[in-house]
């Protein structure tokens, strides 16, 4: 079938934002005040009410109003009001993962908002290693959802980023991460948290983000075992090096107002009952300010699934003695007043869980009155999926697009000698499955047909009929279009159906007859053959890589609404690809040794386990992590960096031993503000101007069994003009990126010669310790 492109989706886009504008220009109606309503007799007296005053007072002085009933129906997600107080009831479960999402009830489309933008989905994103485009992706997202809020058809707490590390390749929610790197993710995190918090003063709350899934959660349902039912054995030093690293970040860093407990046990333990993770963790080492929430109904699961407690109120006991303070679902609800008349609870327990929950409500603003007075009440219908807003997500689809081969090259085309293209695929014009799951509507798409389409002429042949591709009754028509144009693209891959959650992959091949498809298609093509691949896990496409009839391939992931227009934009070099991937790409044999269940991250030999991500499996890959081509050249120099760095360390009664020891534990150092300045040039010694993401690893001395291979330490996106160059200062703080965790799981500073190491560029620095003082014991 020979189809031209229109502009369909760039017209709806603009009839809708139009129309959003008409809306907002015409509408009375407006949320009405939350709490403390001006206009209410019953609270304008109310201490808690009165902003002038403190929120811990004001905190303090709701929750001695409250009697124990009421206490009890504010420790789930679907709060209830509190009609005495003039407290209106609340949910507090929204989603804004890559974008303001219809998952979770807190959010609904529709009226004055139909829709709103729908950014690339995370996995995507990450791979631009741009920390100011996530921010800015967060600022733009949280302007939508306090619209939305404003309006009436949101909550400001939203259960968003997820920030587990993508540990094992088939995992059907590594789409939702930033990658398998824990330094990656933890800058993921802390920048997309600080867009969607905002930046106002004092102790204020654009919205409220939340981390999650703590902690080693990254297995939905494979071969038998399912999260509900998962006891996660996971190492000390695994733990600290790797799984809470992003947590950590976000945190202390991100300053993130929520935590989320995940389903699986930890070592026997649910994580939502374990007060080593969240008391002693979350809320003491890493001093979270706000509240920790369940991942919906884990406690129930932790009951009645893994049988952890003998009955339901010790169960709702043990949860908020470990440090919960809300409960995604009905549980705490039902079973905790019980729980305190059994003596299993103090209702002091209760409070201190409320502090947390009621004070995070008082940042947001929702006890100051009307929201269109507060901070961020203007906003509406008209700030919703504006032009600028699209446009956004057009860019952060174009950056997160990887090129992972270019023979020849074969790209970019031309429009001159390409005129006419054969568009094949499952994904060749698809549109939700370009924005992945936890995503909303829409502000409207371009697919990539219709993107190619405002490029060339296309003949569009689907070749099957979706991703799992059982038929080859399609091939026909497809080898026939490759036959006719100047060039072929394949838009293949998975979506949905394949990878998602509760959906783990059995393998990393394409599914059903996908690699049959290509590589027919690319025998009849007359001219080069693309494979654009489309999916949020790796592929193993070692076919493709090798055969010489497929000139470039380039991997997507799920780009996001205006992931069509992209794609041609990298196709025919509008824009220079410059992403690079954020995960390892391994062949199918790599799984081979690799049970899902087994969370061990380093290697061992002896067993035949191969280690897991870059920074401890030494096997052969598809393609690398960090991997990604461009269309010019770049080329590093390190012109000014230390050669030897001295880290000060405590003076203490065991100095000597600290001293002579190969690794001081970060504890006993004096390196806050100890960080390392390298200035690199970035040269593009190519003829296009282009983006560059500058990763510079780390490989430790003589780790032996417990350091990495090597591990990525900072990250800088910059732009090269072509034949220009440009100056990059990176900083490298010591303690957190030079240190290594130890099998007890404590970090440490390796002393001795650290290699730095950009693209094939290398610089040694030595590290040695100088004692500055000594410490009374």
């Amino acid at each position: 079938m020979s189809s031209t492109s229109t502009s369909t989706s760039t017209t709806l886009s603009s009839f809708l934002f139009l129309l959003i504008v008409f809306c907002s220009n015409n509408a009375e109606a407006r949320r009405p005040a939350f709490a403390c309503d001006e206009g209410d007799a019953r609270t304008k007296d109310l201490v808690f009410c009165r902003t002038n005053l403190g929120i811990a007072e004001r905190v303090g002085d709701l929750i001695g109003r409250l009697t124990l009933q009421e206490k009890v129906r504010l420790l789930g997600n679907n709060a209830a009001d509190v009609p005495r107080l003039g407290i209106k009831g609340y949910e507090w479960w929204s989603e804004a993962l890559h974008g303001v999402s219809n998952v979770g009830p807190g959010t609904k489309f529709g009226g004055e908002f139909p829709a709103a933008t729908s950014f690339p989905q995370v996995i995507t994103t990450a791979a631009a290693f741009n920390a100011s485009l996530w921010e800015e992706i967060g600022r733009v997202v949280s302007d939508e959802g306090r619209a939305m809020y404003n309006g009436g058809m949101a909550g400001l707490t939203y259960w968003s980023p997820n920030v587990n590390i993508f540990r094992d390749p088939r995992w059907g929610r590594g789409q939702e991460t930033p990658g398998e790197d824990p330094v990656l993710a933890g800058q993921y995190a802390a920048s997309y948290v600080r867009g969607l918090q905002g930046n106002l003063d004092g102790n204020r709350l654009k919205v409220a983000a939340c981390c999650k899934h703590y902690t080693a959660y990254d297995l939905d349902n494979w071969s038998g075992v399912d999260r509900f039912h998962f006891n996660a054995k996971v190492s000390r030093q695994d733990i600290a090096d790797t799984f809470d690293v992003p947590f950590r970040s976000c945190v202390m860093e991100g300053k993130v107002a929520s935590v989320m407990c995940s389903y699986n046990q930890v070592n026997g333990i649910p994580t939502c009952a374990d007060p080593k993770l969240l008391r002693q963790t979350i809320r003491g080492d890493w001093r979270l300010n706000g509240y920790i929430v369940s991942d919906c109904d884990s406690v129930g699961v932790f009951y009645d699934n893994q049988h952890y407690t003998s009955t339901p109120e010790e169960a709702a006991a043990d949860a908020i003695k470990a440090g919960l303070d809300l409960d995604c679902g009905p549980f705490l609800g039902i079973h905790t007043e019980r729980a305190v008349q059994l003596g299993m609870l103090k209702e002091s327990d209760i409070n201190s869980a409320l502090i947390n929950t009621l004070t995070v409500q008082m940042r947001l603003g929702m006890f100051d009155g009307e929201p269109s007075k507060l901070p961020y009440g203007t906003l509406g219908p008209r700030d919703v999926c504006t032009p600028s807003h699209q446009e956004l997500a057009l860019e952060a689809a174009r950056q997160g697009i990887v090129l992972l081969k270019n023979h020849g090259p074969s790209l970019p085309l031309s429009p001159r000698r390409h005129r006419t293209l054969a568009v094949i695929g499952p994904n060749s014009d698809v549109t939700v499955t370009m924005i992945g799951n936890y995503a909303g509507v829409a502000c409207g798409y371009t697919t990539p047909l219709q993107g190619i389409g405002m490029y060339a002429k296309t003949i569009h042949q689907q070749g099957c009929a979706n991703v799992a591709c059982t038929s080859d009754e399609l091939f026909a028509g497809a080898t026939d279009a490759a036959r006719q144009a100047d060039a072929t693209i394949l838009v293949i891959g998975l979506d949905q159906s394949i990878e998602a959650e509760f959906r783990d992959r059995a393998g990393l091949l394409l599914p059903g007859l996908q690699q049959d498809l290509v590589t027919k298609v690319a025998a009849a093509s007359k001219g080069p053959t693309i494979l654009v691949i489309m999916s949020g896990g790796p592929v193993d496409v070692s076919f493709a890589k090798n055969d010489p009839r497929i000139g470039a391939i380039l991997w997507v992931g799920y780009p996001g609404q205006a992931g069509g227009a992209a794609i041609a934009d990298v196709l025919f070099g509008t824009h220079n690809p410059g992403g690079k991937l954020p995960m390892t790409w391994y062949p199918q044999d790599y799984l081979a040794s690799l049970p899902m269940t087994t969370m061990d991250m380093r290697s061992n030999p002896r067993k035949g386990y191969p280690g897991r991500t870059y920074r401890f499996y030494k096997g052969p890959v598809v393609y690398p992590f960090g991997h990604g081509l461009s269309y010019t050249n770049f080329e590093h120099t390190i012109v000014d960096a230390p050669t030897m760095v001295a880290v000060p360390i405590d003076g203490h009664r065991n100095s000597n031993a600290s001293l002579s020891s190969k690794a001081i534990k970060v504890t006993h150092t004096r390196c806050n503000r100890l960080s390392i300045g390298v200035h690199v040039d970035v040269k593009n010694v190519g003829s296009m101007d282009g983006s560059h993401a500058l990763l510079v690893f780390s490989t430790p001395p003589n780790g032996g069994h417990w350091a990495p291979h090597k591990q990525l330490v900072a990250f800088e996106k910059v732009n090269v003009p072509a034949r220009s160059q440009q100056r990059v200062l990176v900083q490298i703080h010591v303690c957190k990126y030079l240190s290594v965790v130890d099998r007890a799981g404590i970090r440490r500073i390796p002393m001795g010669e650290h290699s730095l190491h950009i693209g094939g560029v290398r610089h040694p620095i030595a590290l040695h310790a100088e004692i500055l003082g000594v410490i009374k014991s």
